[in-house]
């Protein structure tokens, strides 16, 4: 009897081994119809379904080169990794959420990050407000945060009027980048 039961112990490893394809196979189909319904259920609601790893699914990320979406004040890597981006490059570059980022970490672990795909954008006029210490724009309704460094840098006060960009498929986002500002004059 004991030399059947090596024998016994062979086989199941085999067939086991099937199984484990079998269910790896399972979750990727899963997991590839669990994000299908997100991004139809986003569709129907007329919103993102803000998971921006998600997004970041199909992105590259080799060695010291990394690829990932914006969400308003970082990178999230196709891991869900968060890398927070200078608010003076967002700012400058104009960046708003769902662009698409490279990341090139240097050998003196140094970040230097250059956009590879922005997301069409939307302009909207709205006025600048301050509330709970924090800068947002107020327009069409909506309440968009923006970046300290973009309102330094336009030297804005509440009550400016500014152009903000928007993703266009998700004008309802919560970040917007300031693209101009018309600066009233003192009253």
């Amino acid at each position: 009897m004991d030399n059947d039961k090596p024998a016994r112990r062979a086989t199941p490893s085999v067939a086991g081994g099937s199984k484990i394809e079998a269910v790896k196979q399972m979750l990727e189909v899963t997991s590839a119809n669990l994000a299908s319904a997100k991004q139809i259920l986003g569709e129907l609601l007329g919103t993102s379904f803000d998971d921006v790893s998600l997004r970041a699914t199909g992105l590259k990320s080799e060695g010291n080169i990394i690829e990932g979406i914006f969400d308003g004040q970082a990178m999230v890597d196709k891991d869900g990794k968060k890398y927070p981006v200078p608010a003076n490059y967002a700012s400058k570059s104009k960046l708003v959420i769902g662009d698409v980022l490279k990341l090139t970490i240097q050998d003196d672990g140094s970040f230097v990050f250059k956009q590879i795909g922005p997301v069409d954008r939307k302009k909207l006029i709205g006025t600048l407000v301050h509330e709970n210490d924090e800068y947002k724009i107020v327009a069409g309704g909506n309440s968009y945060n923006v970046l300290l460094a973009s309102v330094t840098y336009f030297k804005l006060e509440p009550g400016n009027q500014v152009t903000i960009l928007v993703p266009e498929k998700d004008p309802k986002s919560k970040w917007a980048a300031i693209e101009s500002a018309v600066i009233q004059p003192n009253q």
